[in-house]
């Protein structure tokens, strides 16, 4: 429970420290060109300090480099985006949809085969979405939607790496690396629009923690955790995530979720469980698949 409690409180921070970034200055292209940085050093040393060698195959490169812009360097963008405009509680509570977009897009692609118990949890986190997001109001934000479409893209993302890289061979935390890397490579095509770099101590305290803290070594923690507890103690993080953040929010930021969207949180908290335990951990499904880790 400690190496839990700890890896949901690493990665569950790393919405604060994207709201802290900005709000000391940063833009969303240098924080997610920061944090692609970062991460990959963190894992890249990890993977030299195991005997770990990057994979060599131009095919699996071009498998990676798709991955990579599903799964880190599009919603690490998105979830900066999205932040400027809604608190960092609510966008660990959007994160937390990412299992259910996986099962859509899994079964509109045919990758994934589920009853009706798993549909039925589909349709009630989405539900819960609506409640969140509450598009009928005057206020609902563009940056509520840039979130929905940074947890849509990690969803599309499991997918098609569930098809194109799971089972391949390379130890875990070279390719981990390899991954950052080719994410590294896609943010950095956004710098001419990163804007001027104004920020101070604070900012840049904030995204050494997020790429150090929140995206290398959460990459390596988590897969320890699969290693050691299997993947279905390491997916008990999942359900913890938006509670750290939300409490982070509220500690750290003073921020407030209201009763709807704190509703919604349980709805799709619920419906998540639902999905999981229906699809049973013998299930082909995405969702209990180890993956090259997807810290947001």
């Amino acid at each position: 429970m400690v190496r839990i409690g700890t890896l949901a409180l690493l990665w569950g921070s790393g919405f604060l420290w994207i709201k802290v970034a900005l709000n000391h200055g940063l833009s969303p292209v240098q924080i997610t060109v920061a944090r692609c940085v970062l991460g990959t050093a963190v894992l890249l040393a990890l993977a030299v300090a195991a005997r770990q060698r990057l994979p060599r195959e131009p095919a699996v490169w071009r498998r990676l480099a798709v991955a990579a812009l599903l799964c880190n360097a599009l919603p690490f963008a998105l979830f900066a985006v999205g932040e400027r405009t809604v608190d960092s509680g609510l966008a660990g509570v959007l994160n937390a949809t990412t299992p259910l977009w996986t099962l859509l897009i899994g079964l509109a692609t045919g990758v994934e085969r589920a009853g009706a118990a798993p549909v039925a949890g589909l349709l009630l986190g989405f539900g819960g979405v609506l409640l969140i997001f509450a598009p009928w109001h005057a206020h609902a934000s563009w940056g509520a939607a840039a979130l929905l479409a940074a947890a849509a893209s990690y969803g599309a993302g499991f997918v098609y790496m569930g098809r194109s890289l799971t089972g391949r061979g390379t130890a875990p935390a070279a390719l981990s690396a390899a991954q950052l890397l080719a994410a590294t490579g896609w943010s950095a095509l956004a710098l001419p629009a990163a804007g001027p770099l104004d920020t101070d101590a604070t900012g840049v305290a904030a995204v050494l923690v997020l790429g150090v803290l929140a995206t290398g070594v959460t990459f390596y923690l988590s897969y320890r955790l699969i290693a050691d507890e299997g993947p279905t103690s390491a997916a008990t993080v999942g359900y913890l995530l938006p509670v750290v953040s939300v409490a982070l929010g509220a500690a750290v930021l003073d921020e407030r979720l209201g009763p709807r969207v704190l509703a919604g949180m349980a709805v799709v908290l619920l419906a998540v469980a639902l999905t999981r335990r229906s699809l049973g951990a013998g299930s082909r499904s995405s969702l209990g698949r180890p993956r090259a880790g997807t810290p947001s």
